[in-house]
């Protein structure tokens, strides 16, 4: 009877380990990006709902979440290594997707950047005191750019022929010694005045992109998950610059302070059990509320609540 027991209790045991063991098969292999984007990115999925941890000079950051397989990779190969299969999915940038003309499904545009929530413009910029005034004047001209292949193109394409070199950092300080003209990246043009430089095209805009291989695109489980992720994360970008507003009102002043109130749609009106007051709550700019809230408060609303969100899915 013992015998048949502990039989019984390691065919379940096997069963289990093998339902578990195919339940962890299903995973993705994510690429978060290395560098500038790291901290706000790291933040964004906080905000989303997952926790990341990530050990001094690891490069493999801990997800709260089973099914995501993590590993950190810098921006501008991200595309590479999922396009080629070594990751299901990546976040990365419009702009080196493009640079590398890499054959990849782009499932969700997420508007954030090293510099905010705004894209990033890659920029033509010669110094200050420069004769130049337009690209077409860079004609046989040496230009610096991490951004080689992009800026190649739009040149040839452009009929400009010059000479385009890579640059492995600092480009802005380039010019004029080292180069006519640089192609960089910027969000507010702060660093290249304070380099002297003048800006006199833009080449490309860029955000951040959440991007899939074909074959993972085409696993149906794999696309849910990320399409599922890409949800969660838009979700908390629109929440950025968002808040909440609860209070109590007169019944007798809601419709009077309904254009107050502007909301994703309707502000939410609940009845309290004093029929004579209601209870509104409605979602608001940030940079709104502070004025907002004293005029509020003047109409006679009481209770007044203002409290943060971490995601807003439309």
């Amino acid at each position: 009877m013992v015998q048949i027991y502990f039989a019984n209790f390691a065919a379940l045991s096997l069963c289990h380990s093998k339902k578990e063991e195919n339940q962890i098969m299903n995973k993705i292999k994510l690429g978060l990006p290395k560098g500038s984007l790291q901290e706000s990115t790291f933040d964004l999925f906080k905000k989303a709902g997952y926790r990341i941890r990530l050990s001094d000079r690891s490069y493999v950051p801990i997800i709260d979440d089973p099914e995501l397989e993590g590993l950190l990779i810098r921006a501008q190969e991200m595309a590479h290594y999922v396009e080629d299969g070594v990751l299901d999915a990546g976040i990365t940038g419009q702009d080196w997707v493009q640079e590398y003309e890499s054959d990849v499904i782009e499932v969700s545009r997420l508007l954030y950047a090293r510099g905010g929530f705004v894209p990033v413009r890659w920029v033509v910029a010669v110094p200050e005191d420069s004769e130049i005034m337009n690209i077409s004047q860079l004609a046989g001209k040496r230009i610096a750019t991490e951004l080689v292949n992009y800026t190649k193109r739009y040149f040839k394409d452009r009929g400009i022929e010059a000479h385009i070199e890579f640059s492995w950092g600092a480009t802005e300080v380039k010019p004029p010694e080292l180069a006519d003209a640089i192609v960089d990246v910027t969000v507010t043009g702060s660093s290249l005045r304070a380099n002297n430089l003048r800006v006199i095209d833009t080449i490309l805009e860029s955000t951040t992109v959440l991007v899939m291989n074909r074959a993972a695109y085409a696993d149906q489980w794999k696309r849910d998950k990320v399409e599922n992720l890409a949800l969660l994360l838009q979700g908390a970008l629109n929440a950025e610059f968002k808040v909440g507003l609860k209070m109590n009102l007169p019944a007798a002043k809601l419709e009077e302070l309904s254009a107050l109130l502007p909301s994703l749609q309707n502000p939410t009106v609940s009845h309290l059990k004093d029929p004579g007051w209601l209870a509104i709550e409605v979602i608001i700019d940030e940079a709104k509320v502070r004025e907002l809230i004293p005029v509020l408060k003047k109409h006679g609303a009481e209770g007044i609540i203002e409290y943060p969100l971490n995601k807003v899915i439309y």
